[in-house]
């Protein structure tokens, strides 16, 4: 995590232009505008791999991009917010709406806005480059002005707040970029399926449950029940579904788990840390149910047993 910003540690005469400082370099406008007066904020930014979480709260102020700077852009750069407290304002346009609290709000950051609220607010965004989120302009243009017609609508809002809540733990996780992949996906998810198009939305729902499979799979290898009846429960759909879904994708989901369990527990048999271990410890450790079946299968992918895989790196 980087405090980019916490008030409480400044001198007051220092508070505003640190706000406004923090602000120019966090979300990329042009111009802020201080709206009230004490200024208090605190302002968080965790990383996620490709994509970021930023949160900020605050007094009264306002983030505009102007259409000169956005003329000027390098990139795209999308920001999809949930409103935390207060009432937001929005301007982009023609458009001008209110923000209340619980409200997700995609922000196209390279295009002109302006966004902010008076008295005090909170709100946080998943931040990621459009290339990442890997959809048409056009489709995201039309998704956020009826975002509330998507079935994901409540549970992205959770997402992105129970990241935040537990953000310090979950950006210095090993699986911090796979939950930012996560995010983004399920974020393609919420845009895809808020417009008509069923056939793009079928396609991006599907993608989205893919990563989701992988997801599920990385985190329970260790569980000897894995498989696609654990996996589908879990997901909510049926085996046949998941079959499908991984069909589609060109993934053999039985033999992947297989493999990446081979690939841990070769990992895990010359680490230092674990050479008091058994072979067998190993094996169950990493889900295989019978060490005699873990020997067959290691010797099949790497050419050698167990123990003299151990034995070479010795």
């Amino acid at each position: 995590m980087a405090v980019l910003l916490d008030t409480a540690t400044l001198p007051p005469r220092e508070r505003r232009d640190a706000l406004i400082t923090t602000m120019l370099e966090a979300s990329g406008v042009t111009r802020v505008d201080v709206e009230d007066e004490p200024v208090r904020a605190r302002v968080d930014l965790w990383s996620f791999g490709t994509a970021s979480i930023l949160r900020a709260e605050a007094s009264g102020f306002a983030n505009v991009r102007t259409a000169k700077a956005a003329r000027a852009a390098s990139g795209e750069h999308i920001a999809i917010g949930v409103h935390e407290h207060g009432v937001a304002r929005y301007q982009a346009g023609t458009i001008t709406r209110a923000v209340p609290a619980g409200e997700i709000l995609v922000v196209d950051v390279s295009k002109p806005f302006t966004f902010g609220w008076r008295g005090f607010g909170a709100a946080q965004s998943l931040n990621t480059w459009t290339e990442d989120l890997a959809l048409p302009a056009d489709l995201v243009r039309r998704a956020a002005l009826r975002l509330r017609s998507s079935p994901l609508y409540g549970l992205f809002s959770r997402h992105i707040l129970d990241i935040t809540r537990n953000a310090d733990q979950l950006s210095g996780s090993p699986a911090a970029g796979m939950l930012g992949a996560a995010s983004i996906e399920l974020a393609r998810a919420l845009i895809a399926t808020a417009v008509d198009d069923a056939a793009e939305t079928r396609e991006v729902v599907e993608q989205t449950l893919v990563v989701q499979i992988r997801a599920y799979v990385r985190q329970h290898l260790r569980d000897p029940d894995l498989g696609p009846a654990s996996i589908a429960a879990a997901l909510s759909i049926s085996p046949r579904h998941l079959h499908r879904v991984c069909a589609n994708a060109g993934l053999r989901l039985e033999q992947w788990i297989i493999t990446s369990r081979l690939d841990r527990a070769k990992a895990e048999l010359v680490h230092p840390s674990a050479r008091h271990r058994s072979i067998g410890r190993v094996a169950v450790g990493w889900g295989f149910k019978d060490p005699t079946h873990f020997s067959r299968r290691f010797r099949a992918a790497f050419g050698m047993l167990p123990s003299e895989w151990r034995r070479s790196a010795e």
